[in-house]
């Protein structure tokens, strides 16, 4: 587990290594420079995990499920909100349900933490937590990537997903999301991409989303304008910064109370 810079959590915690290139939004994923550069580092765990294409380091498909690192959650003692699997997708095709259910364990026996899991699988998670798990456990909150309108039917398996928390991370944002349904919806965090390679974010796509949470009750986290800034000019992320409409808005969903 490890500190993040990632404004909507406090921690990391990555049990999984390994992803592979599924939609437009996974196309400039920086878990993927991240992994070479950690496997350049002797960082066994993610050695042999990314190839290049070009000069793009992307996934190469493999996935590696790290058991040693299950541990880790049950050294901290004060409560964190963590991100599970920064680096990978829980909910990936070779990452067994074997495992995956070793991870619920640990999650619900560290009820003082909430885990937040973010999935661009998410039918995978809603078939996965029906017929094998069938429990919603208070500290978990289950998420899902939109990043353009091709995808907006993934909300529609999370909303199947039985959760004590249900969110969206609209990041990176590279397209128009149109009309969408955030009925039962606790939460939304919105992005644009960042990186030297990074996809134009729009003002009006954000408005959409932002009335649309507004209506739905939906709490509203922006995280970044990213490299390109709302006036569609390019620069570094931290100087576009991260103000909306004039404010921050680091809105957070209301949390059932865990036990400790």
């Amino acid at each position: 587990m490890a500190q993040t810079q990632i404004e909507w959590t406090d921690a990391t915690w990555n049990p999984v290594a390994g992803c592979s290139i599924v939609t437009a939004g996974c196309t400039h994923c920086y878990a993927m420079e991240m992994a070479n550069r950690l496997a350049a580092m002797g960082v066994k765990k993610y050695g042999g995990l990314t190839q290049k294409a070009g000069r793009r380091t992307v996934w190469n498909g493999v996935v590696r499920e790290d058991r040693e690192s299950l541990s880790i959650p049950y050294r901290w003692r004060k409560p964190h909100k963590i991100f599970v699997n920064s680096m990978s997708d829980l909910f990936h095709e070779r990452v067994s349900d074997a495992f995956i259910l070793d991870i619920w364990q640990v999650m619900r026996e560290t009820l003082h933490h909430n885990y937040q899991i973010l999935t661009k699988r998410p039918e995978r998670m809603a078939e996965l937590i029906a017929k094998k798990i069938g429990e919603v456990l208070p500290n978990v909150w289950l998420g899902t990537s939109i990043e353009n309108a091709d995808v907006v039917n993934r909300i529609v398996h999370l909303r199947n997903t039985p959760a004590a928390i249900r969110f969206i991370s609209f990041e990176p944002l590279i397209g128009p999301i149109g009309p969408i349904d955030l009925r039962d919806i606790h939460w939304a965090i919105v992005g644009g991409e960042s990186g030297k390679s990074a996809r134009p974010v729009r003002e009006e796509w954000i408005d959409e989303i932002f009335a649309q949470c507004i209506s739905s009750g939906t709490a509203f986290f922006f995280k970044q304008w990213g490299t390109w800034g709302k006036d569609n000019k390019k620069r570094s992320k931290k100087a576009n910064g991260r103000e909306y409409r004039g404010r921050t808005w680091d809105e957070m969903p209301a949390t059932p109370r865990a036990a400790v």
